[in-house]
């Protein structure tokens, strides 16, 4: 399978408190050579640890979720400017800010890149929404871990790695837990729009570049979330 319109929601791993320029550096040559290839993209950038360390203060504050959101939408925004600025003039100037935005930018035939959309929605969830509006071929979320697990590999040892989930597995899992503001990679929305568009959806280790060729090259890799029939 060829995939020629992908939507790429990169997460906290490209982000750090202290942004690697080179590791940055990599991507974009990457995702210059994507774009000379035909490829038609748009990427979705998260708010990283900046967007955590803000969202911390304000809910020790005492601040409400919505406005949490809003604080880590604002940051997300801010990489996404950072990385479509260095994207030059491969990249549509502007951040859009709504789904109307990313739906026009994107028929300019540059690469859009898109931070955070909606108070409540997660920038996956905006991932999902974007590959929707402009009918992707494929939706790519490249994390920190290398597919979706039964638990967190991250805390348990005996967590097993599913090479293909069913959308409405994926939700159940989901359901199970309690997203708050800058913490999900995964929740209900997102799922729900991923089943209801029908969007071939992996979810791959995106700290290694050629992960994402990978994937793109219809290589096995990650999680493969298949939408419900």
């Amino acid at each position: 399978m060829v995939w020629l319109k992908v939507v790429f929601k990169l997460g906290k791993f490209l982000f750090p408190l202290k942004i690697q320029t080179e590791k940055l550096k990599d991507y974009v040559k990457m995702f210059e050579e994507m774009f000379k290839e035909g490829k038609k993209l748009l990427i979705v950038t998260g708010g990283g640890e900046v967007a955590r360390e803000y969202i911390r203060v304000a809910r020790e504050y005492g601040l409400d979720e919505a406005t949490c959101d809003q604080l880590g939408i604002e940051v997300s925004r801010l990489n996404a400017y950072l990385l479509l600025s260095m994207l030059g003039e491969n990249a549509y100037p502007e951040v859009p800010k709504s789904l109307r935005e990313v739906k026009r930018f994107f028929h300019h035939g540059k690469i859009v890149v898109c931070g955070g959309l909606t108070p409540g929605h997660s920038t996956t969830a905006v991932g999902a929404l974007a590959a929707e509006v402009i009918r992707a071929d494929c939706y790519v979320i490249a994390t920190d871990v290398d597919g979706i697990y039964t638990r967190d590999p991250k805390i348990y040892k005996d967590a097993e790695k599913l090479e293909v989930v069913d959308t409405s597995e994926v939700f159940k899992m989901a359901s199970q837990g309690r997203f708050w503001a800058g913490t999900y990679e995964l929740d209900p929305l997102a799922i729900k729009v991923i089943e209801r568009s029908k969007i071939p959806t992996y979810f791959i280790d995106g700290r290694k570049t050629e992960n994402l060729k990978k994937v793109l090259a219809g290589e096995k890799i990650g999680t493969y979330i298949k939408p419900k029939q």
